[in-house]
């Protein structure tokens, strides 16, 4: 059975910090890259930070030099650390499988909200 489920959202004034964490159900974790999304309504989700098996990161624009994804192998267990926030980063935030084609894409997690307020 896949699962994800992702914490540590809330509601945070503009440049503050949080830390979102998932962890994930699954049996081969340690290696598949994994990956944050982020969705508001009326659009469609988007990825915003990815790691690889290895550890290599990557980084959409707009959250580039301001977010940091880490994982925890033993712990099945991806971290998106967040500061500098800004308002047009409220959205719920998921995690899954970096690649959008992997069959754990049928399963999403209920997603942590985040806002921020300007």
């Amino acid at each position: 059975q896949v699962q994800f489920v992702e914490s540590g959202g809330g509601l945070v004034q503009a440049g503050g910090s949080l830390t979102l964490s998932c962890v994930a159900s699954v049996n081969t974790f340690s290696h598949n890259a994994m990956g944050w999304y982020r969705q508001v309504p009326g659009k469609q989700r988007e990825l915003v930070a990815s790691i690889s098996a290895g550890g290599r990161t990557n980084y959409a624009g707009s959250v580039k030099g301001r977010f940091t994804i880490s994982r925890d192998n033993a712990k099945n267990t991806v971290i998106l650390q967040m500061r500098s926030l800004k308002p047009e980063d409220t959205a719920v935030y998921y995690c899954n499988a970096a690649d959008s084609q992997f069959d754990w894409h049928d399963y999403w997690g209920q997603g942590t909200q985040v806002t921020v307020s300007s």
